[in-house]
């Protein structure tokens, strides 16, 4: 299960990401990011509640980023050891902006 929070204050999104990112929710975080992208400058993504990550949830911050690095940026905070760990062993954590 997934539930995607989003909260937009001027150009900056802000979205709030809790359960299991994997292939059967990596469509709905990746339509609820394109309704963002155009009213956007900037993107947080916060993983805080975020328990997993497979490669599909990958490819969609992977696509996020492309777009967003054209534009202002996009940050993704307060992920869990657990999901750092996957970053680093994928090579995201070059490509992302992780905090």
């Amino acid at each position: 299960m997934l539930n995607i929070t989003n909260k937009t204050t001027g150009s900056n999104g802000i979205v709030a990401v809790e359960g299991r990112l994997d292939t059967t929710t990596a469509p709905l975080l990746e339509e609820q990011l394109k309704g963002l992208f155009d009213s956007i400058e900037t993107l947080v993504l916060d993983f805080g509640e975020l328990e997993y990550i497979s490669s599909a949830g990958l490819r969609v911050l992977l696509s996020s980023q492309k777009i967003m690095q054209k534009k202002g940026g996009m940050t993704v905070k307060n992920s869990s050891s657990g999901i750092k760990e996957i970053f680093e062993t994928t090579g995201f954590t070059d490509i992302l902006t992780i905090e």
